[in-house]
C-alpha cells in the first residue's frame, strides 16, 4: 500500500511486520492447568510418569501457548458444572446411614446437597469439598457420629463454622487455609449436632511436591 512503511531491522534492512509477543502467563494460569492435569490423571488419562513431566513443565511454563501444549490432548471440561446451573441437581437432604463397616467418602466432583445428615457409628467419613459443585452459599451438616473419624477437606473460600458441634471425649483439628485476606467466601459449612470418640478433622487440601517447593497454594476447581 503506497506511503506504507515497513519497520527497519537493526541492520538497516526492512522486514515484514513485527509479530506480536506471546502472552506471560500468571501463577493462576498455571494452578488451573495443575489442577486439569491432576483430575485428568486421577480419571485414568494420564499415567503417572506423564503426569509428573506434565506437572513439572507447567510450573516452570512462562507463556500461555506452553501451558495449552500439556491439555491440547485432553476432553475439555465440561459446562455447567458450577453455579445455578446444578442448582437443580442438587438435593434439599441427604442422610447417610452407616454402622461398623468402610470408610464413608464423597470425592471428587460431587453436587453439595442443602442439608447433609450424617449419622454413622464407627465408620471413617472423608467429605473432601476440594472440586465439589456448591449450588448455594451454606451447607448445613447435622452430625449423630461415634467413633472413628471425620475429615472436611477445604479450598480457598470455604469456611467451616464449628461453633454448633458438641464434642464428647473426642478431638478437634482445624487448619485454615492461608488466603489472601480479599478472597471471597464461596460455601459457608455449619457442622451442627454432636460428635463421640474419635476425632474431627478439617483441613485445606495437601500440596504437590511443586506446590511445596514454590510455597505456592494447592489447586482447585471452580
Amino acid at each position: 500500500m503506497p506511503g506504507e512503511i515497513s519497520p527497519v531491522s537493526p541492520t538497516g534492512k526492512h522486514s515484514g511486520p513485527v509479530p506480536s509477543p506471546e502472552l506471560r502467563a500468571s501463577h493462576a494460569d498455571r494452578d488451573r492447568v495443575v489442577a486439569v492435569l491432576t483430575v485428568a490423571a486421577g480419571d485414568g488419562l494420564l499415567t503417572a510418569e506423564e503426569l509428573d513431566e506434565r506437572l513439572e513443565t507447567a510450573l516452570s511454563a512462562r507463556t500461555l501457548s506452553e501451558l495449552a501444549l500439556l491439555t491440547a490432548d485432553l476432553p475439555a471440561t465440561p459446562a455447567g458444572l458450577t453455579g445455578t446451573a446444578t442448582a437443580a441437581e442438587a438435593k434439599d437432604v441427604v442422610r447417610i446411614e452407616q454402622v461398623f463397616s468402610g470408610p464413608v467418602e464423597r470425592v471428587g466432583r460431587w453436587v453439595l446437597p442443602r442439608r447433609l445428615e450424617l449419622a454413622v457409628n464407627w465408620c471413617d467419613v472423608t467429605l473432601d469439598l476440594t472440586e465439589a459443585v456448591i449450588t448455594q452459599h451454606t451447607l448445613r451438616i447435622d452430625v449423630a457420629m461415634a467413633g472413628k473419624k471425620l475429615t472436611l477437606v477445604t479450598r480457598p473460600g470455604i469456611e467451616v463454622d464449628v461453633d454448633g458441634l458438641s464434642l464428647a471425649h473426642c478431638k478437634l483439628s482445624h487448619r485454615r487455609e492461608r488466603t489472601a485476606p480479599d478472597t471471597p467466601t464461596t460455601l459457608r459449612v455449619e457442622l451442627v449436632g454432636q460428635k463421640t470418640h474419635g476425632k474431627v478433622v478439617v483441613r485445606p487440601a495437601r500440596r504437590t511436591l511443586g506446590q511445596w517447593l514454590l510455597r505456592r497454594p494447592a489447586p482447585f476447581s471452580a
